[in-house]
């Protein structure tokens, strides 16, 4: 008795998961999922140029003219600078030279790139 019921069960969750697979496009919006989790960043300078991740500035043409082979920019880094973008309306350059800023503040430096420990000694 005990395995008929076991059985029934078995059956039942693997043809419901089965109809809710083949039909998450219909329902998926519907759940409360960050949008981090579907935003798929590209993962080459392909990607990264045709993402808008590129300017005059900081021009990643060149990697792709030398068949560069890596992975792209840094995904944590590509994260933060696309979210500044979206939520500042701010071009690439912008975004980017926010995003330094902000490293540099985590890590108490100015934004001139000097440190700002009080201790700090320089000779030019």
């Amino acid at each position: 008795m005990t395995y008929f019921l076991f059985y029934s069960l078995f059956i039942s969750v693997i043809i419901c998961g089965t109809a809710l697979y083949l039909t998450r496009s219909r329902w998926i919006h519907l759940l409360p999922v960050p949008d981090y989790i579907y935003h798929r960043l590209p993962s080459s300078f392909t990607g990264d140029l045709e993402a808008g991740l590129s300017s005059s500035q900081f021009d990643i043409t060149a990697n792709l003219a030398d068949g560069d082979t890596r992975a792209g920019l840094d995904l944590k880094a590509k994260r933060e600078v696309r979210n500044i973008m979206k939520s500042r309306k701010v071009d690439f350059d912008e975004a980017r030279r926010i995003y330094t800023e902000q490293r540099f503040a985590k890590n108490n430096i100015g934004p001139d790139g000097r440190p700002r420990d009080p201790k700090f000694v320089s000779f030019s």
